[in-house]
């Protein structure tokens, strides 16, 4: 009999160390309330074990969540699927360790096919789930599920070394490439599909964002003072870049970073020109107030893909240059940041995100400024 008391007694203890071990895996700045709400009874603190995300959504619940429905269901005994719905908790939490949770969890996708397809990609270590959790929950946010799958399945194949909260980005071009119908679309090069990994998905995020930040940066008309004059100097014919069309077209057909000159342009720092001949592209060039100095001059004149050009375009450039009366110019540089952004572009490319979340987003404001754009 006095084996079977001290049997009894062991696992009795390792029964009651088993949610005290769970409960130290919880990040130190929420354990102490997590603790707190598990020494209320034995069945909370058997969420420790049983499904830790459960326990730390009542200990520390989402703005506009009242757990005290759920922490009913869980002192009276009822299930878990019980519980987790009225605490608006995703069953498929349940598999997710300790470590995982440092914030209050947002909701989240919960369908038969979401659950189905998550359990194929959760983070294979408590040091990944983290930023797995808060990444695959932005994504959800900002696009949908299909999205947040996609985002679940390329942080464990190779996690990326990305901040979540430029995911908000991510989330908005992988949304706007299934809306053809608006600008935000038509300013995407490369489209998001589930197949695509993160790093090309990043690379085609921040091209997009350069085209978002020339569209806003100029608007849509063209710009009144290009300062000189288009011309034609020993065959070359200067043509004037005034518009976010014909930066983009000329970007792309020399394979230049034009598209990253709309916050310099916009400021009046210098202006872009196309150098042809015979109607073929030769050089782009630069026209700019070097080094604080009054007069305009050649800051760059490159070919495509910013190849040097031969001296006879560089002589023919300098005297295009050279038939305007640069002692007459006056080039009044904007102070950087003072330049506003272009108020009906900005909501004509974010106006049908709003209207489908049927909110406009903190992050995501009618005005539109510069720490908005920068934030992106």
């Amino acid at each position: 009999m006095t084996s079977s008391l001290l049997l009894a007694s062991r696992r009795e203890a390792t029964r009651s160390a088993l949610p005290e071990r769970q409960l130290r895996r919880y990040h130190p700045d929420v354990q102490g309330k997590v603790r707190a709400l598990a020494m209320q009874h034995t069945r909370v603190a058997d969420l420790a074990t049983s499904f830790p995300a459960l326990l730390f959504a009542l200990a520390v619940p989402r703005a506009g969540l009242d757990p005290a429905a759920a922490l009913a269901c869980v002192i009276e005994g009822r299930s878990l699927v019980d519980a987790a719905a009225a605490a608006s908790i995703p069953l498929w939490l349940r598999k997710l360790p300790p470590e995982t949770f440092t914030r209050p969890i947002t909701p989240l996708p919960d369908d038969d096919l979401f659950r189905r397809q998550i359990a194929n990609h959760l983070p294979p270590s408590p040091r990944l789930a983290p930023i797995w959790l808060r990444s695959v929950a932005t994504i959800a946010e900002v696009a949908h599920g299909p999205a947040a799958i996609w985002m679940a399945r390329e942080l464990v194949r190779a996690p990326p070394r990305v901040d979540p909260a430029r995911l908000r980005l991510v989330g908005l071009w992988v949304w706007f490439s299934a809306q053809p119908a608006t600008l935000g679309h038509a300013l995407i090069d490369r489209r998001w599909t589930p197949g695509m990994q993160f790093s090309s998905a990043l690379a085609a995020t921040d091209a997009w964002r350069t085209m978002i930040a020339l569209h806003v940066s100029l608007g849509s008309q063209p710009i009144a003072d290009m300062w000189l004059q288009p011309g034609r100097v020993d065959g070359y014919d200067f043509i004037p870049l005034n518009s976010t069309a014909d930066i983009a077209e000329e970007a792309e057909a020399m394979q230049n970073c034009l598209r990253t000159y709309g916050h310099n342009l916009a400021h009046d720092r210098s202006r872009l020109w196309s150098v042809r001949q015979s109607g073929r592209r030769v050089a782009t060039l630069r026209v700019a107030a070097r080094f604080e100095g009054p007069l305009p001059g050649i800051a760059e004149l490159a070919g495509i893909r910013n190849t040097e050009m031969p001296r006879e375009v560089w002589w023919a450039a300098r005297q295009w240059l050279h038939t305007h009366d640069l002692l007459r110019m006056e080039i009044q540089h904007r102070g950087w940041g003072t330049a506003p952004l272009d108020r009906p572009t900005w909501r004509a490319i974010w106006r049908p995100y709003w209207l489908a979340r049927r909110q406009i987003p903190e992050w995501l404001p009618l005005a539109p400024s510069h720490k908005a754009l920068n934030a992106l």
